[in-house]
């Protein structure tokens, strides 16, 4: 019986991650993009930052669908290439040290 309670108990727990919208993630995202665009990556990264901004779209999106999990995904996939587009422009602009 507890392992019945337990494994129903585990079933809830993920059924209760994946319906809630993700609010952390949709926040993380914007904070690395604006981190990005405050580092020029628009000029030095367009690229990372164009695909960190399809993500962050794509993610509002599915949240206006209830789609939290692919939103979830699409969220962190912003923020990884936010960062990637704010590596880039930082080392873009870092002296050559040779």
């Amino acid at each position: 019986m507890f392992r019945v309670l337990s494994m129903l108990a585990a079933i809830w727990a993920v059924a209760a991650c994946v319906t809630a919208p993700p609010v952390q993630e949709m926040s993380d995202a914007r904070q690395a993009i604006n981190a990005a665009e405050e580092a020029d990556a628009a000029k030095l990264a367009p690229e990372s930052l164009g695909d960190a901004r399809r993500f962050l779209e794509q993610a509002e999106a599915q949240i206006q669908q209830q789609a939290y999990g692919p939103a979830r995904m699409n969220a962190v996939r912003a923020k990884n290439r936010a960062a990637q587009a704010l590596r880039s422009s930082v080392a873009a602009t870092e002296p050559d040290r040779r």
